[in-house]
């Protein structure tokens, strides 16, 4: 199995997933904390509100989404916590959970890109 796999919080979690999680800002509708299994829930590494409102509505495409994001990620807490994910990546299997029905765009697939794990 890689080191790093992305799943929807509305998928069912496996032995496999290693150490789960949550990178959106927002919980995911109807699913229980049970449910989900998650080790931790990185809200810092989700995009803020204001950036994900754009995205959703159509404001700003995906490469302004990314370096947008990016620019985020480079605050204290968003650090923080990125050296937080790097570290449970060298632990061992990780799977970034995300509510977004897109698979090819949500912010756990931009943000694998923008740290290029």
């Amino acid at each position: 199995m890689s080191q790093l796999v992305l799943k929807r919080a509305y998928d069912p979690p496996s032995p496999e997933d290693g150490t789960r999680i949550l990178v959106d800002r927002l919980w995911p509708r109807g699913v229980t904390k049970a449910g989900a299994r998650l080790e931790a829930w990185f809200k810092n590494l989700s995009p803020s509100d204001d950036l994900r409102k754009r995205v959703h509505a159509g404001q700003i495409d995906w490469p302004s989404f990314l370096a947008a994001y990016a620019s985020e990620l480079q605050a204290p807490l968003a650090a923080e916590a990125v050296a937080e994910l790097r570290a449970a990546i060298a632990a061992g299997p990780v799977t970034l959970v995300y509510a977004a029905k897109d698979p090819a765009r949500n912010n756990a697939v931009a943000l694998v890109e923008i740290l290029g794990l």
